[in-house]
């Protein structure tokens, strides 16, 4: 399939690349040599940002941690962003950056477009940033939606995407009268109670889940990327203890494709999960506008009953996201009838700064935008470019590291942590995968580091999202910039 205004020229194989990680994860570790990691921290980070570092020393005391969320944790220490424009991020040492991290990956367009800020500013002199009544640009915002996605006959905007993914929960438990939610194994499905299953790498239960009580997951359970037989084996079990209200996945594989899905998974979860009589739930969180106008779910040719959006719905702004879907679903947000008028459940669903002002004009001129640059296709012509000479460095410099990418969202995978799973029937061997885990996860700090050092924000180390602020010649020094990092990894073992 060629782009066709969708970010992906041709989609990858992901048996060949599940191999590629197969292979990694059984090798011994590579990663930065010591000496440069201990000159890196010496000569960048300990005196180019130095006003970084007092700032995070101070905020320590006040702030859990020193930073207010995850994507903020980076070694030795986090640096502090006064500016954002287009493919660069400036800190407060005055310090600037290659931004391949996106803010998580919504800023398809690179990060403050002039167009969408200039909207926004108009917004605050006339309106103001929240009244807590209806706005025009909500209505605004929700038609744009629906007529980019296909599957989207209705659209609520909610506070985020963990608030969407609740809220497609309790949507999907009162239309099919079923109780059990299906997740895919390492899936991020935001930090909700219920969802907060089976994260980070297949298998992990609610190991990863600190401070939610087990019972909680009665009716949540994960199923292995692309296995369709396990998740049909999961969608038959649960016949027998109250049958599936709905199989959730993200589309391009879990945790943003670390773990990619072969397009016949795809299509073939979303017949197992109507055969049985569950919803199927697209987590488009990243995806959504990113991999194309109307979503992963428009290039792969699927049709979700809901679908859940998030950052890139305000463009970046505050108060992103929502679930859209079909009518039949989506009326059980609406004031209790059906369109026959006949009286339905309605789900438990709030938020008083949900579809704020402010978010939707940013969410619907940010779409316009989108269309009117072509930009998912644009971004995704400079993921390829940027992947296809990770790809010559990698084996220029004969590393085991594996380079690949889903249109703009680019994977450069050095240590294969988030590629084990956890086997109950091989209990025995869980310690060891922790310990491994455990080993590769500071591995892929260590690497960020030195990206970042090398003038390259990316997400923990292993994440590339590309925008279309990025041109040939920007991809072309970013990958300079990587090469002088890839030229200094060895064996971990090699390390005195």
């Amino acid at each position: 399939m060629a782009y066709n205004g969708y970010a992906i020229d041709e989609y990858l194989d992901a048996t060949s690349i599940t191999n590629q990680l197969d292979e990694l994860i059984k090798k011994p570790v590579y990663s930065l040599k010591r000496e440069y990691l201990d000159d890196y921290v010496a000569n960048y980070f300990n005196q180019k940002c130095l006003k970084s570092k007092a700032m995070i020393d101070e905020a320590k005391a006040i702030i859990p941690g020193g930073v207010q969320h995850n994507l903020a944790f980076n070694y030795p220490f986090p640096i502090v962003i006064t500016k954002a424009d287009g493919a660069k991020l400036y800190d407060l040492d005055g310090n600037w950056y290659y931004d391949l991290l996106q803010a998580g990956g919504p800023t398809i367009l690179g990060s403050n477009s002039v167009a969408v800020r200039e909207q926004v500013i108009n917004l605050l002199n006339t309106c103001g940033p929240s009244t807590g009544l209806f706005h025009e640009y909500e209505f605004k915002l929700a038609k744009k939606i629906s007529e980019m996605v296909p599957s989207v006959e209705m659209f609520r905007m909610l506070g985020s995407g963990t608030e969407a993914c609740m809220c497609a929960a309790r949507i999907a438990r009162l239309k099919t009268g079923h109780k059990n939610i299906l997740k895919m194994g390492g899936a991020y499905h935001g930090w909700s109670d219920q969802l907060a299953y089976g994260m980070r790498i297949p298998g992990t239960k609610g190991m990863m889940s600190k401070g939610v009580p087990s019972f909680v997951f009665k009716h949540t359970d994960e199923f292995f990327p692309n296995d369709l037989h396990d998740l049909e084996r999961k969608l038959r079990r649960n016949q027998f203890t109250g049958g599936t209200a709905a199989v959730y996945i993200e589309p391009v594989g879990p945790e943003s494709g670390t773990r990619p899905l072969s397009k016949e998974f795809v299509v073939g979860a979303e017949q197992l999960a109507h055969k049985f009589g569950a919803l199927y739930i697209f987590d488009e969180v990243v995806t959504g506008f990113r991999i194309g106008q109307g979503g992963a779910q428009g290039y792969f040719g699927v049709d979700p009953d809901l679908t859940i959006f998030g950052k890139i719905i305000a463009g970046g702004y505050p108060g992103a996201g929502g679930v859209g879907g079909h009518k039949d679903c989506m009326a059980h947000l609406g004031a209790g009838l059906d369109s026959s008028g006949k009286k339905i459940p309605k789900a438990l669903c709030g938020g008083t700064m949900a579809a704020t002002p402010v978010s939707c004009v940013a969410g619907y001129y940010t779409l316009c935008e989108i269309q009117r640059t072509n930009a998912c296709e644009v971004a995704g012509r400079m993921g390829d470019r940027l992947t296809k000479g990770l790809q010559e460095l990698i084996k220029k410099y004969n590393l085991p590291f594996v380079a690949f990418n889903q249109g703009s969202i680019c994977h450069l995978d050095t240590v294969g942590t988030m590629h084990f799973c956890v086997d109950w029937k091989r209990i025995w061997k869980i310690p060891e995968i922790l310990k491994q885990t455990s080993v590769r996860q500071k591995e892929m700090e260590h690497m960020g580091a030195a990206y970042m050092a090398e003038g390259i924000v990316t997400l923990a180390g292993s994440r590339l999202y590309t925008s279309a602020a990025y041109t040939e010649a920007m991809i072309d020094d970013v990958l300079q910039r990587f090469e002088r990092v890839m030229s200094k990894c060895g064996l971990l073992e090699d390390r005195k």
